[in-house]
């Protein structure tokens, strides 16, 4: 079978195609025939030895993905060979059969696309434990999403609206506020690609503040961070929660003194660890957000795709920050067979 590697430390251009030994699931695991796989920002990371977990290697990146079950370990009951899943796995995905742990593997309906479905695990897996595992968003509360045209936060935008906030949308770019308004936000927030100096970061808390009526938002969903998280962070509504997720844009200094001044919360969101503590947990979220998916409320948005051969590009071209929505490698062509 076919795996796109890592051989060595180094950027998306050092991955390579490699006909690897196709695995063998043991107790408690299946493997899955992956069709599709979508790309997130650690995969940039994970390659360049730059992210919280460093395999070994040769490894694939590749964190979330949906396929057809081919073979089931000792065990194993409630999953099928044959059924349609999507799953999430720290990283190897990005091979045409992964070993995935059966509590990790959830079936998806007949009708959803493969793609949409491995979009669907690790950015509205996140986003849900964030707002209601991590901040108990409340309804009618005002929702705050920064880097608003991304995966994670179109996931934010749209959640957010089917848990019954409301939305404000910040992007930098007029291409990424439309699709945030596409999902649902209520009202938008063009920020500057750079934030370089006091009055541009004053700016921006006081157009935060003018598109949350003045009040501020109650939770913040922060997947970029950077110059930006600050200036987000001194709009906030009184006893608000600052939601981190990400860093695309670096790892901020803030003062903490800001938590203090508004009797806010500073909350770390690593839904990684969460399902790998906690899998059953993350399992019924699993289902919660399917049965979403199915009343039309959520449905991930693919920008672009491409073939396994330029998942390498795939994950440079995120790591660009002008994408709009979510890239997905197609694996295995939708012909494949058992």
């Amino acid at each position: 079978m076919r795996a796109l590697q890592s051989l060595r430390r180094g950027g998306p251009e050092t991955l390579e195609i490699r006909e690897v030994e196709e695995p063998v699931p043991g107790p408690g695991q299946v493997s899955v025939m992956v069709h599709a796989c979508a790309v997130n920002f650690p995969d940039a990371l994970v390659i360049e030895d730059k992210y919280q977990l460093r395999p070994s290697r040769p490894f694939s990146p590749g964190s979330e993905l949906a396929g057809v079950v081919r073979t089931v370990g000792k065990g194993v009951e409630a999953i099928r060979v044959g059924e349609r899943v999507s799953a999430s796995i720290p990283f190897g995905a990005m091979a045409e059969v992964v070993i995935v742990p059966a509590e990790r593997a959830t079936v998806i309906p007949d009708a959803m696309p493969f793609d949409e479905a491995a979009a669907l695990q690790v950015t509205y897996g996140t986003v849900f434990y964030a707002l209601v595992g991590r901040a108990s968003l409340q309804p009618a509360e005002t929702l705050l999403v920064l880097g608003a045209g991304g995966g994670i936060g179109l996931a934010a935008v749209e959640l957010g609206k089917a848990l019954g906030a409301r939305v404000v949308a910040a992007a930098s770019s007029s291409h990424k506020l439309e699709a945030a308004i596409a999902m649902g936000a209520d009202v938008v927030v063009h920020y500057p690609e750079k934030v370089e100096n006091v009055a541009q970061a004053s700016a921006f808390t006081e157009a935060i503040k003018s598109a949350c009526g003045g009040r501020g938002p109650d939770v913040v969903v922060d997947p970029v961070g950077g110059p930006y998280a600050e200036p987000a962070m001194r709009s906030m509504a009184w006893h608000g929660r600052y939601l981190v997720v990400g860093f695309a844009a670096g790892i901020p200094t803030v003062p903490l003194n800001l938590a203090l001044l508004k009797g806010s919360q500073i909350i770390g969101v690593f839904w990684g660890a969460y399902i790998g503590r906690n899998p059953s947990a993350g399992a019924e979220d699993m289902k919660v957000l399917m049965g979403l998916y199915a009343a039309g409320k959520i449905r991930p948005r693919i920008s672009e795709r491409y073939p396994l051969e330029r998942g390498g590009a795939a994950i440079a071209r995120l790591g660009s920050r002008s994408v709009c929505g979510k890239v997905v490698v197609d694996v295995c062509s939708s012909d494949a067979r058992i």
